[in-house]
């Protein structure tokens, strides 16, 4: 006989009526009417960010941006399933989690705008800076996490990465380690559909989710584009990190509506009527389509939620348009902990070439 077809959790459908869950739905008991409504301003809010930044960008304010737009519930869903002290190894592309872990919206933009190596500091929000090395995060999430098993600690980090990034071989790597020694990490893929302009078809013939039973740890698919499934998902793979289980392998089914970063065109290589098909299933609109069943909505919660969003975004917009640029000497600091004495003898050597261009200047 045949085994029964595993489809991706799903808790609320596009139309926003709920599905009955028996494992799931359990699992987000406690998101109520307000906590419901919480989680549907998150998701405008971080979707305002995401415009504001490419807007910024195309109005030559930031050199480069890579739009969420789409992959919202994905990322508050489990940016919220979190604990405080867990710890967060991110790719480039998770504005929203950096949101949910409250990183300052007016730092979002530093690293895009080329003013500084990095966006915030990654202890005061137990999150890193976005990592450009496609999949190098999820080694790091790995190690950090059996360090803080060896500790004693009773935490848990999550690895943020693309389904092209599933492909590489680091991910392979932190799976084999994660999985050998049983470390409380959790790898959580977002399948977007495309990794830049290649199809996730081209990359697995079967979902991504399964390579995770290749080296002995659960996979599970989710419906990327419900919040609450994901939300009731990631609590799951994080409770059982933090409590001895192991690690987890999340894949969110959900659809990048944008270009994969601003230097992008993807109606070079995926047609209009694949668009529209995700639009309809919109992460925002079925929540407010949920609130809406629910008679949890009306015109001055909208309101409210969109004076949050302008004003976020407004704050993102000055601070991005206000960041001083750096002084050229800058470019030493903050490479490595402590200063190596190469590294500050060309420290000095380039001082020295900036002060040849003064004279010559005067």
């Amino acid at each position: 006989m045949a085994d029964k077809p595993a489809y991706p959790v799903q808790l609320v459908q596009p139309d926003g009526r709920r599905v009955l869950d028996r494992e799931y739905a359990p699992l987000v008991s406690d998101i109520g009417g307000e906590e419901l409504r919480d989680l549907y301003t998150d998701l405008v809010v971080v979707r305002r960010i995401d415009s504001e930044a490419t807007a910024l960008q195309r109005q030559g304010e930031l050199g480069l941006w890579a739009p969420m737009l789409g992959q919202e519930a994905a990322q508050v869903g489990s940016a919220r399933a979190l604990h405080p002290d867990d710890y967060v190894f991110t790719s480039y592309r998770e504005h929203a989690v950096a949101y949910c872990r409250g990183v300052d919206p007016a730092v979002l933009t530093r690293m895009w705008r080329g003013v500084a190596h990095s966006g915030w500091d990654p202890d005061s929000v137990n999150m890193t800076n976005p990592a450009i090395i496609v999949g190098a995060q999820g080694l790091h999430a790995t190690g950090y996490a059996f360090a803080a098993h060896l500790e004693g600690a009773e935490i848990a980090t999550i690895a943020y990465f693309g389904d092209g990034a599933s492909s590489q071989g680091d991910i392979s790597e932190a799976l084999i380690f994660a999985s050998s020694w049983s470390a409380p990490v959790v790898f959580f893929c977002q399948n977007n559909g495309w990794a830049i302009s290649e199809p996730v078809r081209l990359q697995s013939a079967t979902p991504i989710a399964q390579r995770a039973l290749g080296f002995g740890i659960p996979g599970i698919q989710v419906d990327g584009n419900d919040v609450l499934a994901v939300l009731a998902v990631t609590r799951q793979a994080i409770k059982r990190a933090r409590e001895g289980g192991g690690p987890t392998f999340v894949e969110a089914i959900t659809y990048r509506m944008g270009p994969h970063t601003t230097s992008d065109d993807p109606n070079r290589y995926r047609s209009r009527a694949e668009t529209e098909e995700w639009k309809a299933r919109d992460p925002i609109d079925r929540v407010r389509r949920l609130l809406e069943r629910e008679g949890l909505i009306d015109d001055a919660f909208l309101a409210r939620v969109q004076n949050v969003a302008d004003s976020v975004a407004a704050r993102l917009r000055s601070a991005t348009i206000d960041m001083p640029d750096p002084k050229p000497e800058q470019l030493f600091d903050n490479v490595y902990a402590t200063q190596t004495p190469l590294l500050a003898d060309q420290s000095r050597d380039y001082a020295a070439y900036l002060d040849s261009l003064e004279e010559v200047r005067s």
